[in-house]
């Protein structure tokens, strides 16, 4: 069961290596404040990450089919969309205990 209200812990700083825009931002945390995120570990930082990127260019309209594909796989590890949390057993719930996570 995941906590509706999100995960509490410290959001992670963005990897280093890009310039991160200030939408871009507001995503990564969004992410790391979601209930899917008290079942991550400082592992997920890389895709999720990537997710973000991919995320970008598509809402600007610069990605690639396969760029899409590729959010949609992230999206799916992380446990982000209904598919994904049925296989792994993840039911959002009001008042679940917040995961320790990473």
């Amino acid at each position: 069961m995941l906590p509706a209200d999100g995960c509490t812990l410290p959001v992670p700083d963005l990897p280093l290596g890009r310039d991160w825009t200030d939408a871009e931002r507001v995503r990564w945390d969004e992410l790391w404040q979601s209930p899917q995120a008290t079942q991550w570990d400082d592992s997920a930082r890389g895709t999720v990450a990537v997710l973000v990127v991919y995320e970008s260019a598509i809402l600007k309209g610069e990605a690639s089919a396969w760029m899409a594909q590729e959010a949609r796989h992230a999206g799916e590890a992380l446990g982000l969309t209904p598919r994904a949390m049925a296989a792994l057993g993840w039911r959002i719930v009001e008042d679940a205990e917040p995961g320790a996570g990473r």
